[in-house]
């Protein structure tokens, strides 16, 4: 008896031929690209102050102002800030 696969043979190169149809018509792939949110930005804006040298000398001398009580706090500036806080709580 003899057995006789010609509709698979077609049915395989019909798929294979779609295959490299589909592959010939495919637009090329876009290249990778990096897109940083705007959070992520103030993130690293953020990190960057913190790490700048001159924002650690600062912080360096008022702490020191502060441990050695020559830190000089002007009441009208602390004033002029909590004012709008006070103002809000009072509507």
């Amino acid at each position: 008896m003899k057995i006789n696969e010609t509709q698979r043979l077609g049915a395989i190169q019909y798929s294979q031929k779609q295959q490299a149809v589909n592959r010939a018509s495919q637009k090329p792939s876009r290249k990778d690209e990096l897109i940083i949110s705007t959070e992520a930005q103030e993130m690293l804006e953020a990190q960057n102050r913190v790490n700048d040298p001159a924002r650690s000398d600062r912080i360096a001398d008022l702490k020191k102002a502060v441990s050695t009580g020559t830190y000089h706090v002007e009441a009208d500036k602390i004033a002029e800030k909590l004012l709008p806080l006070f103002r809000k709580e009072n509507e």
